[in-house]
């Protein structure tokens, strides 16, 4: 599913309608949706597209009642069946009927497809996404090209239900527990299927070679017309089989989202409702539900997140891209964990020599065998060739002399977070390369201006704040410190393009802005708990909000002992409002567990009730114990104050970056629209701050 810019009217996708003979004798007419642009713009469908695909199927359908063809068949232009949904339309609706009459259109071109007199096949010959996965869906057989990258039904995590019929005809042709991975565990994933795993759970019923995709579809569909080849669906699962699928999925969803947005339970509603409806009802009922969902905050602020993350082609501050000096070789200073992710990375995805410095044998051979295991994984699961995998490996080396950094270009340092450590890194490292090597810190929290200081040329210094695990987490700190030239900057940002991350400028303040807006709200939890309120109480006061997780298994994904360091810097730095915890340094000193394992796959690890024990202290005193909403009170009102301070501060050019940061950094759901509209929406902002975060009708319905 895909936008068009929101500064611009609908682009009409056209449909395209010619006959093509089938090899047997008789005429099959393939209708091409196409928007005529080149492959770089996704198609996609809005109003005036879905109107002109109905016209075309309405000729096409009366042909086939008067017996001129054979068949029919749907495809793309090239590399694109349909991206979905024109959601900038979407999001522009202002009625309840004008939503509800969007649900409709699509069901009333589709439905044609569904009823023809003919067989009617979907010809998959690129990415189909949302209602572009539907319009095959509405089709009778579908065949796939083997290089189909993405194939999915993401909607609940925009807000929306499959709307233009996938939530009826969907379980009827993969089966209700299929359906529920399609519709609900895969895009909470962000995982969509490639070609071969549509195939293998039935979302196509041939894969077929790229290189003559359409011959061999539109041969395929001939000896199905003939009767040659017949396709088995699976037979509709027992009325009680069907409700306990169903019954799982509800209990799932509910351990994760915990009620915080509406989407996925009107899907299951749907899903619950289809096996006994009959396609009219059930197309209402979709009609219904994505109406009420068109015209929900939750939508609009998935919309919203979703330009974020997609959109703009130079991030907000970037300089000049053409300052960027080149990068040849890259050096990086420790072996460590987060420095050997550093490694495989740079050497994947920039295709260059990478050398990691540590200071003994025993710790650089611990990071070259990382990476080895690293890429043993990627080859034994088929994601990487063998030769690719044993290239990747020998690209980097290891080494305990500092000297081999010499002829790097941009070297990266990952040691310990420790200034003074940092600085004496970098002070040797000035020594022996060249004036214009780039000298980056993967610092979390520390300022990036005082490691530079003393150095000859403090302004080839810059931040580069990766998040772990650094192959996965899409989101990179670029931090601009107080002498920071452009060519550094513009080197950085060039670095994390071609890392394929998404790089958001950020003035060198303390934390920046992930762990600066994260720790504080773990430090208001545990200052809740501190104070009295149990740790149970706590840990679920934030279910409202929709992350990922709890926050003291956030506490523990991060390490309890970088968590306590980054929360004591940031007190230092920054003042009380960021707590002292007697607890949290009993958890890091004695070393307890501070989450039960997961019990299921995807689902958040609760806290361990035991750790309450670490945080009571006799004798201390208790004032009133909050409950759930007044832990949540309080973590609201700090990180509504703290926003405010840091768009003062100007670490970064606005709220919408602070969104971007703790989506892609944070996990923050896109449901939410980050943290600045769940802020205005709640309130919070105009309380807290005496102002909106972000313009009235961005991210919310308009008052």
């Amino acid at each position: 599913m895909t936008t068009t810019r929101p500064d611009l009217a609908e682009r009409v996708t056209h449909a395209l309608v010619r006959d093509v003979a089938l090899p047997s004798g008789g005429t099959l007419a393939l209708i091409t949706v196409d928007n005529g642009l080149d492959h770089t713009k996704p198609t996609t469908l809005g109003p005036l597209g879905l109107a002109e695909l109905e016209a075309a199927l309405l000729t096409v359908s009366r042909r086939a009642d008067d017996g001129e063809i054979a068949a029919a068949a749907v495809t793309g232009k090239p590399y694109f069946l349909a991206a979905g949904a024109d959601l900038t339309a979407a999001s522009a609706v202002t009625s309840h009927a004008a939503a509800r009459a969007l649900g409709e259109a699509g069901h009333r071109a589709y439905r044609m497809l569904t009823e023809m007199a003919v067989p009617t096949f979907a010809f998959i010959n690129g990415v189909a996404l949302g209602g572009g996965l539907e319009l095959a869906l509405a089709c009778t057989y579908r065949t796939i090209s083997t290089d189909v990258p993405a194939v999915a039904l993401p909607e609940t995590s925009l807000g929306l239900i499959p709307g233009w019929g996938g939530s009826y005809l969907l379980p009827r042709i993969v089966g209700i527990e299929r359906a529920v991975e399609v519709i609900l565990t895969r895009p909470a994933a962000n995982k969509p299927y490639r070609a071969g795993e549509a195939f293998q759970i039935g979302l196509a019923d041939a894969l077929l070679d790229a290189a003559d995709f359409l011959e061999e579809s539109v041969a395929w569909a001939d000896a199905v017309v003939r009767g040659e080849i017949v396709v088995e669906r699976p037979p509709l699962a027992s009325p009680e089989a069907w409700s306990a699928t169903v019954a799982v999925a509800r209990e799932r969803v509910d351990a994760v989202v915990h009620g915080s947005r509406p989407a996925p339970y009107r899907a299951l509603d749907l899903l619950a409702a289809a096996r006994d409806s009959d396609m009219t009802t059930a197309f209402a009922a979709e009609d219904d539900a994505l109406a009420d969902l068109i015209m929900s905050d939750e939508m609009r602020a998935s919309i919203y997140a979703f330009h974020l993350v997609t959109g703009g082609k130079r991030p907000a501050g970037a300089p000049d891209p053409a300052l960027a000096r080149p990068v040849t070789r890259v050096g990086i200073v420790g072996a460590g964990l987060m420095a050997a992710q550093l490694a495989l990375l740079f050497a994947q995805r920039l295709g260059v020599p990478v050398v990691m410095r540590d200071l003994d044998d025993e710790r650089v051979e611990h990071g070259l065998a990382s990476v080895r295991t690293t890429v043993d994984k990627l080859v034994a699961s088929g994601r990487m060739g063998a030769e690719a995998g044993a290239q990747l490996v020998a690209a980097v080396r290891g080494t305990t002399e500092i000297g081999d950094l010499a002829s790097c270009d941009f070297v990266i340092e990952a040691v310990t977070e420790v200034l003074s450590l940092k600085k004496r890194v970098f002070a040797e490292l000035e020594q022996i390369v060249s004036p214009t090597t780039i000298l980056a810190t993967n610092t979390s929290a520390l300022s990036v201006s005082a490691m530079a200081e003393g150095l000859a040329h403090p302004e080839r210094v810059v931040g580069l704040h990766f998040f772990n695990p650094v192959a996965q987490m899409p989101l990179v700190e670029v931090i601009d410190a107080d002498r920071t030239d452009d060519a550094a900057l513009a080197t950085a940002f060039a670095v994390a393009k071609t890392l394929r991350k998404t790089a958001v400028r950020v003035t060198d303040r303390p934390g920046f802005v992930v762990n600066r807006l994260l720790v504080l709200l773990l430090g208001e939890i545990v200052g809740a708990v501190e104070e009295g309120t149990p740790v149970v109480v706590a840990d679920r006061a934030l279910r409202p909000l929709g992350l990922p997780m709890g926050p003291f298994a956030l506490f523990d994904l991060v390490g309890p002992a970088v968590g306590l360091h980054v929360l004591t810097s940031l007190r230092e730095d920054l003042g009380e409002r960021f707590p002292a915890s007697p607890g949290l340094e009993r958890v890091v000193a004695e070393k307890v567990p501070v989450v039960l394992a997961s019990t299921e796959r995807g689902v958040p690890a609760e806290v361990d009730p035991a750790l309450q024990e670490v945080f009571d202290r006799p004798g201390a005193p208790q004032p009133a114990v909050l409950d759930e909403a007044g832990v949540l009170d309080r973590v609201l009102t700090a990180l509504a104050t703290e926003i405010g301070l840091m768009l003062d501060e100007g670490v970064v050019s606005g709220p919408s970056q602070i969104d971007l940061c703790m989506i892609l950094g944070a996990g923050w759901p896109f449901s939410a629209g980050g943290i600045s509209p769940y802020l205005d929406r709640t309130g919070y902002s105009q309380r807290v701050l005496g102002r909106r975060l972000l313009p009235d009708g961005v991210a919310n319905v308009p008052a």
